[in-house]
């Protein structure tokens, strides 16, 4: 690359500098000591034990006018765990740590901060910290704290002789010592923080320039560059390379004497590279392992709210940065705070998702989390996750963790199995318990190191003490070349390498590109024809920008219906995140603006994998391995070892500076804000000079951040400045966003829900299915749990939604202490007949039609329904009491009702919420209610099909004719109830009685009864008019017409049927049930023959619709179980119509008295087919040596002949109890399931008997309607139709 770059810095724009700011931060010794409140070690602890407030002492330049200068958050970050003091008696080694600061328009500047130990020599500050001890040991011997100081992790037994004799012989520990000063004898040291705040994170480059910085401190006069003249160069002098270009810089050595070290940075070619990254991933796997790392991986995914903690600050942001990053293409879109202040602990308490990093020392033993139902908390140090519940399998785990294993042995990088010392925890109570203490306050490690650095590694193995002669033996070993750490590896048959600390750097580029490919070669796999399912906008850009909450860009619905059905769960979830909404929102912008790089690189690899694999929408099922690999390493290696650009090495800029420090000093700011007109690169190539502006670069060379494609929507600000002002607005935005989120949530679901059942009734729209349907009403879940969650004082338990209710419940109970609830299985509340009032007194004349308007209303109170919950064995949480209270609430059209009267309880809130939650918003807490309250205008049956193990009571009754002598039955009867979910088996009706309640395992949705007798004693016959079932629990009343007699010799002789259910609807009143749920105008006595009034046009039209509405329901993505049978053989479905047709044209349904019904045809049909069959058996061999054609069309009519006198014998073999009528139907649908329906009308209409027995206008004898005939039924053939097993008696398939 030669020339210059002559471009003038735009306003907006960032200069592409490697740092912005260098910091010093530290003790302000004009202040004075202040402590630092946040901290809950301040009372018990020994004044060196105490965080005090630091500031920044320094930061050069003043400003920039790109990136504001924060003090107050740099300095909060900084020194995360405040000023800290120490004595000579500690360790006092140097600490690295980097951070991240969000700014609200989302754009990350990352900082880096080196931590150490100086002498404080202020005489005002030593004689404070003295007087605070002999305050504190005053206090401790006079007994006004009542207890001994608390020691820290890692002190040990060391003693001290400036303490009184009284107090060393109180104290329980006698490492509670080594926090004691003497200013006698003691030097007293304090931390300091240099740091620099760059625009991207080059980890490795500002670690090594501020440790080396630090030892560059010059403790004698002697040569080398001030400290001024490095921090001005890598200021002005050293830019960010281009994209696809490498540079070389100078930053200081390890010795003040030595010439600077060189280091290499690099940036990557978008879009045939993933974006940079610095930070380490064989970190992260060597800390948690691989099935920790996927689990954190999904709970990412899903916007679950995820918490880190670690004694070590770094380990928090390395694995925030690296999770975080493996996301790719798509990027966290809310609260990000990798290493969470101690003054900053209330926002744990914040409904939203959010990424945190808590200190294992800064929790105060008594932190507590709002909500637990979507946390996922993982400690570093101890290798253990907890995971929040419910949480979806990622697609292809177990082949995706092997081969990340694989890369992971190939680089030869440690990392614990899931059976070593991984934890993966759900419902243990280690960290998620009733009061939330997070672990670790109570343990003690005793260590040999005292130093603030414990906390960093107090869980790391203790050095074995070393002797004055092991010492020695050390140094004559090292004196003659051999080197320890090969004795010590002696059983080891390969020695490793060993690498330079910028070998080591280039290796862990290699390695993240190679896992990084990893993970996206997952996404891109799952989501290659993504583009075909985004919805491109008709309209202008700003107004589409106005409706976009209103507008669907995705359909979610087609996408999922092509995926495999064991990854429905999760992706089901996953398209309804913020980050896949962002990246699909930012892929239609593209129609207006430039294309987001991250979609640019996702686009680039989908299109590589079409070129190999074709441009089929649906991918194979089977998992497949990254293959880009070996290209995007290439082109990184090239980068590294062909480097390009050089910066100008650091030269003196001081001409007079002080000869030596004995600490860390504030440095020239003069000097330091002096900035260059122009900064120096040296092409490596011709060693030319060029100039290089400061500056963006557009179009062919623009350098983007990754900030600013990362998080386009704004995030919380977090400062330190905790007015009540600022608290009471922080607490506002995330009442106003649980409300927008109410709003959003009820719409969709309104609007999903009511297109779902626009298809159902043949308007078109989109279908939404069950999965998607579970997926919002789960979410509407997680909302509810936050908003309860939002301002709670007190945490009683993992649901504070199921907290409040059972609150609420006890209460109640004190009230009335009559009130019990069973345990052991779900009871209606009353055992009362609901039927049977003063009615039952009345005669039959004076007793109206009766029917399910009659049943005694269950109760629609609140405590009603949470026993019914608390009584469902197979929950073992409050989280999933929680759900399915909600999830019944919702299905029986309470939800908003129950939550009004829950917060009517006015005392209770305030005992319980703080002033500010949402809930004690009094006009927020209206609208909430009023978004849940327009659910009600559509069904839900998230209950009923959610919970398929729980045991259900089924009030049954019976309504028999009005007349007397057939109103009863002397038989022994039962009724067999199927649904979508399973089917009973018979269950006895007692002996003269019409209502009863039995428990059965969750059917479901009702969809047929079956009630028979045995046909004994003296007066078996019953005419039954309808039945009617309703499930106690959840309110569904579902009604069986039947209108006929069972009996022998009566009717069709029938004494089992087979009858079709339909939903009673809540919101008709008694005379419009009646009305629409009334008997089919049926048969009510032998001696009434049924006569057709339909005409051929009209039972035409009636035929085709039943045979529409079979093959809507099989077009269906999801079609439901049950809903067929209805389709088959409920009213106007195909049995009744294909009746209706039979009948037609019937010449006599009478003979010498006794009625003839379409089945007696069916038989008589058969007999002549038997007798065709014979005839042509024997003529079989002639017409084999005649006409081969002919007798392929022989063999045809031959199988179809044969197939229905075997479907008839398999009846009237297999279904003795059944009637005439119940016999066709029985025919119809298992002709329906093998596909003879249209194929036996030919010959039938051939046949004998329907000469004999059809006239001349009938469908089977005229040639038109017979024709009809057979064209409305041959669709049927395209679709594998599968029964009920209640309608098929047990007749297996004959194809």
């Amino acid at each position: 690359m030669n020339g210059s770059l002559d471009m003038i810095r735009g306003p907006e724009q960032h200069p592409s500098r490697f740092a912005d700011y260098f910091v010093i931060c530290g003790l302000d010794q004009d202040s004075g000591l202040e402590p630092d409140r946040f901290f809950g070690d301040s009372l018990q602890s020994t004044p060196l034990d105490r965080a005090y407030k630091g500031t920044v002492l320094g930061h050069y330049p003043d400003s920039v006018p790109w990136n504001h200068f924060d003090k107050h958050a740099v300095c909060m970050l900084c020194l995360p765990s405040g000023l800290r003091f120490r004595t000579q008696k500690h360790s006092i080694e140097p600490s690295f740590h980097s951070f991240v600061l969000t700014k609200e328009d989302g754009h990350r500047t990352y900082g880096f901060s080196l931590l150490f130990y100086e002498e404080c020599r202020n005489k005002k500050i030593c004689h404070a910290m003295q007087t605070l001890q002999s305050m504190h040991i005053t206090e401790l011997s006079s007994g006004q704290n009542g207890t001994p100081p608390i020691p820290r992790r890692g002190q040990d037994g060391h003693n001290t002789r400036s303490l009184p004799r009284h107090f060393k012989l109180s104290a329980h520990s006698p490492g509670a010592a080594l926090g004691y000063y003497d200013y006698t004898k003691d030097k007293l040291l304090v931390t300091k923080s240099i740091s620099l705040l760059c625009q991207q994170p080059y980890l490795h480059a500002a670690r090594t320039f501020l440790t080396n910085l630090y030892k560059c401190v010059p403790r004698h006069p002697g040569p080398g560059l001030s400290l001024e003249s490095y921090v001005y160069n890598l200021l002005y002098n050293v830019p960010i390379p281009l994209p696809g270009k490498s540079l070389k810089f100078f930053v200081p050595n390890d010795e003040p004497a030595k010439v600077p070290l060189e280091l290499v940075i690099h940036q990557p070619t978008l879009p045939e590279e993933l974006p940079m990254l610095d930070y380490p991933l064989k970190d992260v796997f060597s800390w948690l392992g691989v099935d920790c790392v996927i689990q954190l991986f999904t709970c990412l995914l899903l916007e679950n709210q995820v918490l880190l903690r670690s004694a070590d600050f770094q380990k928090l942001m390395v694995v925030s940065e690296c999770i975080t990053a493996l996301l790719f293409p798509f990027s966290w879109q809310h609260v990000y705070v990798p290493i969470l202040p101690a003054s900053l602990h209330h926002f744990l308490d914040a409904p939203v998702p959010f990424v945190m990093g808590l200190h294992a020392q800064s929790e105060g033993g008594n932190l507590k989390i709002a909500s637990e139902a979507n946390l996922c908390y993982v400690d570093i140090d101890k290798q253990s996750i907890q995971l929040p519940e419910e949480l979806p399998v990622f697609p292809h785990r177990l082949q995706f963790i092997t081969e990340i294993r694989d890369l992971l042995n190939k680089f030869k990088v440690p990392h614990p199995d899931k059976t070593d010392n991984m934890a993966i925890n759900y419902f243990n109570g280690d960290i998620m318990t009733s009061s939330l203490t997070l672990p670790g306050s109570g343990f003690h490690h005793p260590r040999r190191k005292h130093s603030l650095h414990d906390v960093l590694d107090w869980d790391r193995p203790d050095p074995e003490p070393h002797s004055e002669t092991l010492q020695r033996i050390v140094d004559i070993v090292k004196r003659t070349g051999v080197n320890l750490g090969d004795i010590d590896s002696v059983d080891k048959t390969t020695k490793e390498k060993i690498l330079t600390a910028q070998e080591e750097y280039h290796d862990t580029l290699i390695f993240n590109n190679a896992l990084r490919e990893i993970f996206l070669n997952r996404f891109v796999q799952i989501f290659s024809s993504y583009e075909h399912f985004v919805i491109q906008p008709s309209q202008d850009k700003e107004e589409w920008l106005c409706n976009r909450d209103s507008m669907h860009v995705f359909d979610k619905a087609t996408f999922l219906s092509d995926q495999p059905a064991q990854h429905l769960p999760f992706l089901s979830r996953f398209l309804e995140s913020q980050m896949f909404a962002s990246l699909v929102d930012n892929k239609v912008l593209a129609a207006w603006s430039e294309l987001d790089p991250n979609i640019r690189v996702f686009d680039q690899r989908i299109s590589q994998l079409k070129q190999k694999v074709g441009e089929g929408i649906v991918r194979s099922p089977c998992y497949e391995a990254c293959q880009a690999i070996t290209a995007t390493q290439k082109l990184l290696e090239q980068r590294l070892n062909n480097v390009e650009l050089e910066a100008v090495p650091p030269t003196e800029i001081l001409p007079h500076r002080a000869a030596y420090f004995r600490s860390f000093p504030l440095l020239d700011g003069v000097a330091l804000n002096k900035e260059p007109t122009q900064s120096l690169l040296r092409s490596r190539r011709g060693q030319k000079q060029w100039k290089y502006k400061m500056k963006m670069i557009e179009a062919s060379g623009k350098l983007q951040t990754p900030q600013e494609s990362q998080s386009p929507r704004p995030q919380t600000k977090f400062s330190t400045d905790m007015s009540p002002a600022l608290i009471a607005q922080a607490n506002w935005t995330f009442v106003e966003k649980l409300l927008k989120d109410c709003k959003s949530k009820t719409k969709r679901m309104l609007v999903e829900k009511m297109g779902s059942e626009a298809v159902a009734l043949g308007h078109g729209g989109e279908f939404l299915s069950d999965v998607e349907e579970n997926t919002l009403v789960a979410s509407l879940c997680d909302l509810l749990e936050r908003v309860w969650s939002h301002g709670l004082q007190n945490k009683q338990g993992k649901s504070a939604l199921w907290s409040h209710l059972t609150t609420y419940q006890e209460l109640d109970e004190c009230n009335d202490a009559t009130k019990s609830i069973d345990p052991n299985f779900l009871t209606p509340e009353t055992e009362v007949s609901p039927t049977r009032g003063r009615e039952r007194h009345k005669s039959s004349g004076e007793r109206k039609s009766v029917g399910p308007e009659h049943l005694r209303p269950l109760p629609d109170s609140l405590i009603f329904d949470i026993r019914n919950v608390q009584a469902m064995t197979d929950i073992k949480t409050h989280i999933g009491y929680a759900r399915a209270w909600v999830r019944l609430a919702l299905e029986k059209k309470l939800l908003s009702r129950h939550l009004k009267t829950l917060l009517s309880d006015t005392a209770l809130v305030r005992s319980q919420y703080k002033r500010s939650a949402f809930l004690r918003c009094e006009e927020e807490k209206e609208q909430f209610l009023y978004h849940l309250l327009t659910l009600n205008a559509v069904d839900y049956f998230c209950f009923t099909n959610n919970y398929p193990t729980t045991k259900l009571p089924y009030r049954v009754v019976i309504f028999p004719s009005r007349k007397a002598s057939a109103a009863t039955t002397t038989a022994n009867s039962w009724v067999a109830i199927s649904g979508t979910l399973c089917e009973t088996n018979p269950v006895s009706i007692p002996k003269g009685a019409l209502e009863f309640v039995f428990h059965h395992r969750n059917l479901g949705v009702l969809s047929t009864l079956r009630i028979g007798h045995d046909n004994t004693g003296l007066s078996p016959k019953w005419m039954v008019e309808h039945i009617v079932v309703r499930n106690e629990v959840t309110g569904h009343t579902f009604k069986f017409p039947c209108g006929r007699w069972l009996g022998k010799g009566i009717d069709d002789g029938s004494t089992e049927r087979l009858l079709v259910g339909a939903l009673v609807p809540k919101s008709i009143d008694n005379e419009e049930l009646v009305e629409s749920c009334s008997t089919p105008p049926r048969c009510r006595s032998p001696s009434i023959p049924r006569r057709i009034t339909l005409t051929h046009i009209e039972l035409q039209h009636m035929l085709g619709e039943a045979v529409n509405a079979i093959v809507k329901f099989h077009y269906r993505r999801e079609p439901q179980d049950g809903s067929l049978t209805a389709l088959l053989c409920g009213e106007s479905g195909l049995v009744p119509s294909l009746e209706q047709t039979f009948l037609f044209g019937f010449k006599s349904q009478r003979l010498f008295g006794k009625n003839l019904y379409v089945w007696d045809y069916f038989v008589r049909v058969k007999e002549n087919f038997e007798i065709s069959l014979l005839e042509e058996m024997d003529e079989y061999s002639q017409r084999l040596s005649r006409d081969r054609r002919a007798l392929t069309e022989n063999n045809q009519r031959f199988n179809i002949l044969r197939s229905y006198c075997h479907l008839i014998d398999q009846i009237n073999t297999c279904s003795q109890a059944l009637g005439k009528d119940g016999k066709f139907q029985l025919f119809i649908c298992l002709g329906a399931r093998e596909h003879l329906l249209h194929r036996m009308l030919s010959p039938m209409s051939e046949a004998r008997s329907t000469v004999d027995m059809y006239e001349e206008i009938s469908f089977l004898r005229s040639p038109q309607l017979l024709t009809f005939l057979i064209q409305i039924l041959e669709p049927l053939d395209e679709f594998h139709i599968v029964l009920e097993k209640s309608l098929t008696q047990g007749i297996s398939s004959i194809c």
